[in-house]
């Protein structure tokens, strides 16, 4: 971003880095602070929010106090975090204490905090480069377990690694940490260490602005660095930038004129090198990420009256410095629409963007998706190109709040009039139920509402078993004005059940097999689902056994094999059968007994002339009366009850009648047959015993 002002003997230009001026997490912090004191709270900060005086200032003009320690805080008094975070123990202390608290601890630092907390629990040496006096290395330290070690730079990292290197190490940095050093840090470190963890937690902003003003600084002859003298991003700035050319810090844009001689100075040096061919002043300005956007441009302001008055008097004919310095600024105004790169992403709230203007732009969770189960990580990485539209713009805290679903939306509502005009069916995802119906999500991220009677469902279902399901509808109403849809989930099922059933009559036969879903029963049957078109399953065909009624063999929702039996194309009717022939208990019997077995059966019930009993399952073969016993029996009671196993012979087997006779009496009497010829034996083997006993007495 480049700003010139022609004067009489030289002309100059104001370059503006980039990303210069405040981050995110700083950003958040200060507007959670000036949000609480506008509630009415009385607040007070853990240490300064930002280290910025000016900034800091107003707070206290407001009313906010700033305390050292939690045992400070008055009664009721709403304590906030600042960005930097604090250690684990003052956590327990504001828990212990029950005050109020309201964590501005950036995301970039929570990160931090986690890991060092998990790699100091699995034993690790965690080796943290930073500085120890700064509140946020305290505070990350307080994360761990007493294994870790600040170190300031290669240096102080060598002579760790001298001293003692960890068996299992863990490598981290402060988010602010000078990015050259910290490639220095890592190309110290062993190669062939065993066990290593090299976290990269310099943030995304921290980075950028380093990049951004090496870049710079190296173009410039002098550069200005904007930001607190305690702040550890903006000291790194001016480090980065004194490597490359004459750099000056400063707290405050009037600190400026008291430095005019000595930038002068370094501004006709620098014009007056003997080999230098360019007649233009290059002058860079750059900022700590806690420094507000309205400071950065009391530098420019300042330092263009530096120059004019110091330097050069300006011509009659000058382009106005004011109006070249706003052409370093990208104008941006509510309902612009804009293309920003994704910068970093906050956990599961916000996305920081990268608009190329001097103020920073977030999206928050709600403007980027309606879909409440997404994480802004789902859905979008650093680095990637969004179109956004403007909803807020605010000049003093520099920032800018965005939106990706409203301009999705726009997109998308071309898709949805485009479809409501071609009968396109539509893909979305149900996010909520409401009075009346259903809210689905399409692709495109636009909301249409599916009113209850065109749920697909029956008229009493609960509508929540569609919620978080993948639905498809057809768009059956719009109302462009106000930008809404009325979608029909049944009426893409209606359709997509008639081409079901168009293709099935179109191939089916007799003799088809399929697997469906039960989807009703009666008394008389199962209807099973054949892949949109029901067919019906009598209860004689669901068992070969003798069942009362279908919900004795299946259930709605059970998964079962069926066959076609009949057809009716006319009436449109599909008679199924479940049993497998070769399923069937009388072939199996047939195949498996004959006339004169001899086998064991379960009586299963009593009549006034026998008994049944259950030879193997479905089959039942009858024991007459006068088969029970060999003795006259009058009371089958007498003989046998349900429940008991006994032993009989098959007698009879009429195959077309599938009757079978049984006798326990025909049993006894082969079995005792066999017994008596046993016997039998044993008697002559104990007659021939004596004759010779007599013979070996002879």
């Amino acid at each position: 971003m480049r700003g010139g002002g022609a004067v009489s003997a030289i002309r100059y230009t104001l370059t503006t880095a980039k990303s210069a001026g405040f981050c995110f997490g700083v950003d958040r912090a200060v507007k959670l602070v000036y949000e609480a004191l506008s509630a009415g709270k009385q607040v007070a900060t853990l240490g300064p929010v930002v280290h910025n005086d000016a900034v800091v200032g107003d707070l206290l003009e407001k009313g906010a106090r700033i305390i050292s320690q939690v045992s400070e805080l008055r009664e009721g008094e709403t304590l906030i975090i600042r960005a930097h975070g604090v250690s684990r123990a003052v956590y327990e202390e504001l828990r212990q204490r029950g005050n109020p608290v309201i964590d501005a601890t950036c995301p970039f630092v929570e990160r931090i905090h986690r890991i060092v907390e998990e790699q100091s629990a699995a034993g690790r040496e965690v080796f943290i480069a930073g500085d120890p006096d700064h509140p946020e290395v305290q505070g990350i330290v307080g994360f761990g377990t007493g294994n870790c070690t600040v170190f300031r730079d290669e240096t102080e990292l060598k002579y760790l690694i001298d001293r003692t290197l960890p068996k299992r190490l863990a490598l981290t940095a402060q988010t602010t940490y000078n990015k050259i050093s910290w490639a220095d840090c890592i190309k110290a470190l062993p190669a062939d260490h065993p066990d290593l963890q090299i976290f990269d937690t310099i943030c995304n902003a921290t980075a950028a602005r380093q990049s951004d003003a090496d870049a710079l600084s190296r173009e410039s002859d002098l550069m200005i660095v904007a930001g607190g003298r305690h702040s550890s991003n903006t000291l790194k700035l001016v480090d980065v930038c004194r490597r490359n050319c004459p750099t000056w810090h400063i707290d405050d844009a009037r600190e400026m004129f008291g430095l005019a001689d000595e930038i002068s100075a370094a501004a006709r040096e620098a014009l007056a090198k003997p080999q230098r061919s360019d007649p233009v002043l290059h002058i860079g300005i750059t900022a700590g990420a806690s420094t507000p956007a309205h400071i950065i441009k009391e530098v420019q302001t300042y330092m263009s009256e530096i120059i004019d008055t110091n330097i050069t008097t300006p011509d009659s004919e000058d382009v106005s410095f004011v109006d070249e310095l706003e052409k370093t600024f990208k104008k941006i105004r509510k309902g612009d629409r804009v293309k920003g790169i994704v910068a970093s992403i906050s956990g599961n709230s916000e996305v920081m963007v990268d608009l190329g203007a001097k103020q920073t732009g977030y999206i928050t969770l709600s403007e980027l998706t309606s879909d409440t189960s997404k994480k802004p990580s789902d859905l979008v990485a650093v680095g990637d190109e969004l179109d956004l539209v403007v909803i807020q713009v605010n000049d003093a805290e520099g920032t800018v709040q965005l939106s990706k679903r409203r301009v999705d939306e726009m997109i998308g509502f071309e898709t949805i009039l485009k479809a409501k005009e071609e009968g396109t069916v539509l893909e979305g995802t149900i996010v909520s139920v409401v009075k009346g119906g259903l809210i689905a999500v399409t692709t495109d991220g636009v909301n249409v509402f599916i009113p209850a009677s065109h749920s697909g469902l029956r008229r009493d279902a609960d509508l929540n078993v569609l919620l978080k399901q993948t639905v498809r509808f057809k768009i059956i109403d719009v109302n462009e004005q106000r930008r809404r849809a009325v979608g029909s989930i049944r009426e893409v099922a209606d359709a997509d059940r008639k081409a079901a059933e168009e293709r099935f009559w179109a191939t089916a036969k007799v003799g088809d097999v399929f697997t469906g879903e039960v989807k009703s029963l009666t008394n008389y049957g199962a209807f099973v689902d054949l892949g949109g078109i029901d067919g019906m399953v009598h209860v004689s065909e669901l068992s070969w056994s003798r069942i009362h009624q279908p919900s004795d063999v299946v259930a709605v929702g059970d998964t079962i094999e069926v066959y076609i039996k009949a057809l009716n194309p006319e009436t449109r009717r599909i008679s199924l059968g479940h049993r497998r022939p070769e399923d069937n208990p009388w072939v199996k019997f047939v195949q498996n007994y004959a006339v004169g077995d001899i086998v064991d059966a379960t009586i299963v019930s009593i009549t006034a002339f026998g008994a049944f009993a259950r030879i193997t399952d479905g089959i039942d073969g009858l024991i007459h009366i006068s088969q029970l016993s060999e003795q006259r029996v009058t009371n089958v009671k007498d003989v046998v009850k349900a429940g008991d196993t006994v032993t009989v012979k098959i007698t009879a087997i009429d195959e077309e009648k599938k009757r079978i006779s049984l006798s326990i009496r025909a049993a006894l009497e082969e079995l005792g047959t066999e017994n008596a010829e046993t016997e039998s034996e044993e008697v002559v083997y104990s007659d021939e015993t004596p004759a010779d006993d007599a013979s070996d007495a002879e």
